[in-house]
């Protein structure tokens, strides 16, 4: 599986981007995604994760009622979808995907087998 994440970009305090994740190579509509992220001199931290049928969804308390993460299996893309912005949440933004094995996602950057590339989100105050 390829992840390609885009919709990153520079943005004031207050407002909203869409960041999106498309899979390539083969579906991916069995396996549950994640979104993490990461500050200069910062560890990768937990954003969102979703499960593979999209019924559970998990958030770091930072960004609780700010993003929501959702996913289009037709699409083979998973959304994060982050309003509300704070400089706080400036980050190169990464979406991820768990081994089918599993069909939730989870918290930790070491349960995910396929990762992207990574998207600049910059928040301005």
């Amino acid at each position: 599986v390829q992840l390609q994440a885009s919709g990153g970009g520079l943005v004031q305090a207050g407002g909203s981007l869409r960041l999106s994740c498309a899979a390539s190579g083969r579906t991916f509509i069995n396996n549950a995604m994640g979104w993490f992220r990461q500050a200069p001199g910062k560890e990768r931290d937990f954003v969102a994760a979703i499960s593979r049928n999209a019924g559970i969804t998990y958030y770091a308390d930072s960004v609780k009622g700010r993003f929501t993460i959702s996913r289009d299996n037709a699409k083979n893309t998973v959304y994060l979808q982050m309003n509300s912005l704070k400089p706080e949440d400036t980050a190169v933004y990464y979406c991820a995907a768990r081994s089918l094995l599993y069909a939730s996602g989870t918290i930790s950057p070491n349960e995910y087998d396929y990762w992207g590339q990574g998207t600049q989100v910059t928040v301005s105050s």
